[in-house]
């Protein structure tokens, strides 16, 4: 039933948005040509409502790609949150069916229960193992500070961060999921297959 709910909300929030967007874009379609006209303006706007449906759907999509997984998918999920709201850099790996370990370089072993306040304390500014990738595995953190494959990809012009090279790089070979939150901004984004997906905070 929660479920339900939630596929409800986003799909009636995704919905507002596309209106929104049908609605401008028929008014860029009309306004063309006008001296004083700012079509460029108009055009970023419709984008960052594109962005704005993607986000929102991360959301709900990250819980159902990990909630089989781990039950404790509220502990992360408040941990990336508040890690967002202080700017907290971090890379949390969820392992799934595949193992990981032929993939990375293994890190400090903490084998604990996973808990939000443990995630944010890994990952506190000057804490020596906040560097590398935490691994999660069922409802159990595994290690701390360990390192993951970047992706050799290219993106252009695109500023990647190496936090979110190595996100992409692990799920570019395994189908653990990869969260990360960027220090510079605080935004939320996971990897998933090669993939990486912006999370929305609202």
């Amino acid at each position: 039933m929660e479920n339900s709910n939630e596929f409800t909300n986003v799909k009636n929030h995704i919905s507002f948005h596309l209106e929104r967007i049908i609605t401008e874009t028929e008014r860029v379609r009309s306004s063309i040509g006008e001296k004083d006209y700012c079509l460029l303006c108009e055009l970023a706007q419709i984008k960052e409502r594109f962005s704005e449906i993607q986000s929102s759907a991360s959301l709900f999509y990250l819980k159902a790609y990990i909630e089989d997984f781990t039950k404790n998918y509220t502990e992360i999920s408040k941990a990336i949150q508040n890690m967002s709201d202080r700017r907290h850099g971090s890379l949390i790996v969820v392992e799934r069916s595949q193992p990981v370990d032929q993939f990375i370089q293994a890190g400090v072993q903490i084998n604990a229960d996973l808990s939000s306040r443990l995630i944010e304390s890994v990952f506190y500014p000057g804490n020596p193992l906040h560097d590398g990738a935490l691994l999660i595995k069922s409802d159990f953190i595994l290690s701390a500070a360990n390192i993951l494959p970047l992706t050799a990809r290219m993106f252009g012009k695109e500023k990647v961060g190496t936090r979110h090279r190595a996100a992409i790089g692990l799920s570019d070979v395994s189908d653990a999921l990869i969260l990360v939150v960027s220090e510079e901004t605080g935004k939320m984004s996971f990897a998933l297959n090669g993939t990486l997906y912006p999370i929305s905070s609202t």
